[in-house]
């Protein structure tokens, strides 16, 4: 009987394997898991550990939207609404609408109902 040798890139392929199929398990650890019941997750509370108060989470992500550090999507904490002051009455706008020139309709009407 012969016997083989294990080539280093058999080896290096055995070791991603494991790597790939080990990754789902330890990913597992964390704050909810799957179970079989109405739910669908069961939560284990020890496995969530955090140092930060609540409000230094929130500061610390306004300070990085104020520096374009997160993208849309990357959070879900509001952004600031300006204050623009009161608003025209509708009797204004109607107003502004009778009052300009055709130049400014045309432009108008170019920008809100294209082709």
């Amino acid at each position: 009987m012969t016997q083989r040798r294990l080539s280093p890139s058999s080896m290096i392929a055995a070791v991603a394997a494991v790597v790939t199929l080990g990754l789902p398990g330890m990913a597992s650890a964390a704050y909810e898991h799957p179970a079989n019941n109405e739910k669908g997750i069961i939560v284990h509370p020890e496995h969530w550990k955090s140092d930060k108060t609540r409000e230094q989470v929130i500061a610390e992500t306004k300070a990085a939207m104020q520096q374009g550090l997160l993208s849309y999507g990357e959070s879900n904490y509001p952004m600031p609404v300006p204050n623009v002051g009161p608003g025209k009455t509708r009797q204004e706008v109607i107003n502004e609408m009778l009052n300009e020139s055709p130049a400014e309709r045309d432009a108008r009407q170019r920008l809100y109902y294209p082709g």
